[in-house]
């Protein structure tokens, strides 16, 4: 931004506050902690969990927001602890987040007495004084003059009068550093920052929204998201080959992948949102981006939670499964109370907050019997569930059978239960959507015939008398569950076989929790991996020893397990010592290594592979 080269004092600022926070960053759209964009600070070092320093930030926060003006337009700074420290959060206008860093940043130095701020920080309880000298090296201008300068610097009225106008006519907006997006995908048109239209200029006549979903959780959301669209692409032929996903494999619309690798953050979202092919859009939503940069989208039609697992503690003040919760349900900020939240009964997190809602909630279960459910439907709200083996929509008050369990691909004829759970998930946030019943049995019936339909996520090959499972499955919760499908597919003397590995983000006990996961389902063979491309801060060699270590704290067998230091080698290695009978359970996270197994044992069934021969190359 320019105003930061008119004031080189900054960059100062900006060496010395490494000291005292862990990062600093700008929340683009709706997010845990606001409605809106905020600037939000994680702090470090010795005053990191200090209540005196946080208390003097929020004053001088509160006071040069108050002299901007911004009361009238955000809510308080506030503060959030966790287990490390807090996260400092100020809300801001849109076009205001690089001036609310600042303010963050600075406050928080005050608040901690990093610098020179004249002594003044230890006085602040009798009135922190605004016209001080900006920091160490300062040009002799004081902080409310700096403040004022980068606010009125970085007002963009342009895209104020675009976004209102936008909004009165029920268009959403989509920015980010460099453009900005009115409409939504087939309807939308996108500016260039730097040369934006004025109202007049813009041919509103063409503009409009479009259907949008968006999908997140501990495990599923993939899954889910790909049903969705599936039973969209199903519904109308203005869907059909224009429906767009986002997600941890890329960028899709209808069968043309746009871009590949992890896109399940606002980046990914605004792609799909942008693109003109685009008539229908659902977009898995991680919880990283969420954090990091809140969510793209400002309002939903239809959101889903599919479940809340231990994953990723110790990450940007999330410490529990309340935390988590909390994260995932910040899509509930998308809908108004035409929006439909598609929640999990059988998640206890999930079905304690539906009454916090005030859009309308839809619930599934494992159990259409289950006591929650009967209310729900008592009280004229939609749900999905399983009763008699048998898969139960009620919309409206109205019964839908949407077929029976065993017969629907996904399941593995009914094996697969966390399949089941997204299957229910799916066809509520499908049928809210507008999605007939009818439709969305057929796609019920045949998505996962073909391993097209869910790549990555619960493919089977099955050929020379062994059964191979791969799966993203990258928590304990999502490798219990793939283990519990394996298990029930080995027959007669055949063997259960293990891949093991984890990211080297998770922390110590994260780890250790996985391979007790492991070692509780009792496979025959672990065979530990390392992860080169996914060690993120770790030494090589670390995370595949502390998985050992927990396998043998639980108990497993030294004998039984093995290491590969390569997650494609330890892919052949497995094959090559199966067995007829044998079920191998491959949990691979790298995508080359998944794209380079699928072919391997595609060209395996295909050349009629027989147990003892050699691999094909």
């Amino acid at each position: 931004m320019p105003y930061l080269q008119s004031y080189p004092v900054v960059e100062a600022f900006e060496v010395e506050l490494k000291l005292c926070f862990e990062d600093s960053r700008r929340l683009m759209g709706h997010n845990r902690f606001t409605s809106g964009t905020a600037a939000i600070l994680t702090t470090a070092g010795p005053d990191a969990t200090d209540a005196d320093s946080v208390r003097r930030w929020q004053q001088v926060a509160q006071a040069l927001v108050g002299e901007l003006g911004w009361h009238a337009q955000v809510d308080e700074p506030r503060a959030h602890r966790h287990a490390n420290g807090f996260e400092l959060i100020i809300p801001c206008p849109p076009d205001r987040l690089y001036t609310a860093t600042e303010i963050n940043e600075y406050a928080w130095e005050v608040g901690c007495g990093v610098g020179d701020v004249d002594d003044n920080f230890q006085h602040i309880d009798s009135g922190f004084d605004l016209h001080q000298r900006f920091g160490n090296g300062g040009d002799g201008r004081d902080a409310l003059e700096y403040f004022r300068t980068i606010d009125a610097a970085e007002r963009e009225p342009a895209i104020t009068a675009l976004t209102a106008e936008a909004t009165s006519r029920g268009l959403p907006v989509f920015a980010d550093d460099d453009d900005i997006s009115i409409g939504a995908g087939a309807g939308s048109v996108t500016y260039a920052i730097k040369s934006l239209p004025t109202p007049a200029d813009v041919p509103w006549s063409q503009l409009s929204a479009i259907p949008i979903a968006m999908v997140t959780g501990s495990n599923g959301k993939t899954t889910t998201t790909r049903l969705i669209a599936a039973m969209l692409d199903a519904a109308s032929e203005r869907y059909t080959d224009h429906v767009g996903i986002c997600g941890t494999e890329g960028v899709l619309v209808g069968q043309d992948w746009v871009e590949r690798g992890d896109y399940s953050g606002p980046a990914g979202a605004r792609q799909v949102l942008r693109d003109k092919r685009v008539t229908a859009a659902v977009l898995e939503t991680a919880r990283g981006g969420i954090l990091r940069r809140g969510l793209a989208v400002a309002r939903a039609d239809v959101a889903v939670v599919t479940n809340i697992s231990a994953d990723h503690f110790g990450e940007y003040g999330v410490d529990n499964l309340d935390d988590l919760a909390e994260v995932k349900l910040t899509l509930a900020r998308t809908l108004d109370r035409d929006g439909t939240l598609v929640l999990n009964a059988d998640d206890p997190l999930l079905l304690a907050r539906v009454s916090q809602q005030t859009c309308e909630v839809a619930l599934f279960s494992l159990d259409d019997d289950l006591e929650a459910m009967k209310t729900h439907r008592e009280r004229g709200r939609d749900t999905c569930g399983i009763k008699d083996g048998e898969m139960w929509l009620t919309q409206g008050g109205a019964r839908h059978s949407l077929g029976r369990i065993a017969a629907m691909p996904l399941t593995v004829e009914g094996a697969a239960t966390y399949n089941v759970a997204n299957i229910a998930a799916a066809s509520l946030a499908a049928s809210a959507l507008g999605v007939s019943p009818s439709i969305i049995s057929q796609v019920l019936a045949r998505f996962g015939q073909s391993r097209i339909d869910n790549p990555g996520r619960l493919e089977r090959w099955s050929f020379a008398g062994i059964n191979v499972l791969i799966d993203y499955a990258h928590n304990p919760d999502g490798l219990a569950r793939l283990l519990a499908v394996g298990r029930t597919l080995v027959k007669n003397d055949g063997r259960l076989s293990l891949l093991l590995g984890q990211a080297g983000n998770r922390d110590n006990d994260a780890i250790a929790e996985l391979a007790q996961t492991a070692a509780g389902a009792k496979p025959d063979h672990i065979l530990i991996k390392e992860l080169p491309s996914m060690l993120r801060g770790r030494q090589p060699g670390e995370v595949s020893a502390l998985l050992n270590t927990g396998l043998l704290a639980a108990g497993f067998p030294a004998g039984d397990i093995a290491f590969e230091p390569d997650e494609m080698t330890a892919v052949r290695r497995l094959l090559s010592d199966a067995k007829t009978g044998d079920v191998l359970i491959l949990p691979v996270h790298q995508k080359a290594a998944r794209e380079a197994a699928a072919a391997l044992l595609d060209e395996m069934e295909r050349s009629v592979w027989r147990t003892g021969q050699v691999l094909p190359a």
